[in-house]
């Protein structure tokens, strides 16, 4: 295959920007032609554009605008919109990453007009079809050319599901690329202090899955627990606008120790991780971040993509039940908590090896041709 000098790149959700940025630099350095689309799948300020600011990329070259929607309508928007966006450009090469509705989407998009599709952080899998996510994931891996795994369980569930092994390129993981070139400008930031907490004394949750906040009663629970937590340390609470709603609608109670802020942009949350003592979250991202930042991490469900932040990172997976989370969280006050090491490959430089693969015109690929 001959070296891609066109190639999309597209970003559609807050966890798909920090994958994506140091990919487009690499690219761009590398002299290839690239064209950098945002879907609009999050069009909030708050999770989307301030994160093109804090993560220095370009302009998007294309915006889309899909808004909010249920899955069909979401996914479609995306296919029917850039599906005339790869008409007029013409790209030898189309990157999508993670596994939000727009990676699937482009991907098939892309498979369907004969382009090549490469998959930024394929083969993670949860082994849960009840999450949306995992669907997304799996099928846009069987609609990829190139598959960019993150970590060696992502290249064993690939070969194990029947994926040819010169299709598969582990490159590490992108999201600790981003980490690592903006902490300092995080750090200088002095977020907690800003915020009225004191680094290395608090706690930061997250949560924003369905099956943690559709639910009135499993939210009200989980609530409860954060407000529990909230006695023995203060906790930061940067709320998902979906989770703000429903804590809205069910009137919960907030405690006086949990603060709730707006969303944080990416330097402002990356402060507040990397001085927190302890994350609670439903987040893939943070897992893998606070492994990078050795930042003990109590993960509220019942499985996790990312198992290689358990096995060898800082993440302990608590499952769904909400009554764990507060023994938990004392026991990591208590001992320090879960240490770890950082995985192979998570070292920075990922993006450059995604930039080898593509400026080499895919030589894994052309063996299997």
């Amino acid at each position: 295959m001959m070296q891609p000098q066109r190639v999309t790149c597209v970003v559609g959700a807050r966890p798909n920007f920090m994958k994506v940025a140091p990919v487009v630099e690499a690219l761009q350095k590398r002299g290839l032609t690239v064209r950098l689309v945002h879907t609009g799948q999050h069009y909030d300020a708050k999770m989307s554009s301030v994160f093109f600011d804090d993560l220095g990329m370009p302009v998007p070259d294309a915006f889309l605008q899909v808004g909010s929607a249920n899955h069909a309508v979401q996914t479609a928007r995306v296919m029917e919109r850039f599906d005339a966006d790869c008409e007029s450009f013409e790209p030898h090469l189309v990157l999508v990453a993670g596994d939000v509705n727009s990676t699937l989407a482009c991907a098939l998009v892309a498979a369907k007009r004969g382009i090549a599709v490469g998959h930024i952080e394929a083969g993670l899998r949860s082994r849960d079809w009840t999450m949306p996510e995992e669907i997304n994931r799996i099928l846009t891996d069987n609609c990829s050319d190139l598959l960019l795994t993150p970590s060696a369980d992502g290249d064993d569930n690939l070969l194990a599901e029947g994926f040819e092994p010169w299709r598969i390129v582990r490159v590490g993981n992108l999201m600790i690329d981003s980490l690592r070139k903006n902490i300092d400008r995080a750090q200088r930031l002095q977020v907690p202090e800003s915020l009225g907490l004191i680094p290395g004394s608090y706690a930061v949750a997250t949560l924003h899955r369905p099956s943690n906040v559709d639910e009135p009663e499993q939210l009200a629970k989980l609530f409860a627990a954060l407000g529990e937590v909230s006695r023995d340390m203060a906790v930061l609470f940067p709320i998902h606008p979906r989770t703000r709603a429903r804590v809205e609608a069910a009137s919960l109670p907030v405690a006086d120790g949990l603060q709730l802020v707006e969303p944080l942009g990416y330097l402002q949350f990356l402060g507040v991780m990397a001085n927190c003592k302890l994350m609670i979250t439903d987040s893939g991202g943070i897992q893998e971040e606070t492994t990078a930042l050795g930042i003990p991490c109590l993960t509220i469900r019942d499985n996790t993509e990312r198992p290689i932040t358990v096995d060898e990172g800082t993440n302990t997976l608590l499952g769904s039940e909400a009554g764990r989370i507060v023994p938990a969280v004392r026991e990591i006050l208590k001992t320090g908590g879960k240490s770890g090491r950082i995985p192979d490959g998570w070292d920075g430089h990922a993006a450059q090896r995604v930039a080898d693969v593509v400026e080499g015109g895919f030589r894994t690929l052309t063996q299997g041709a």
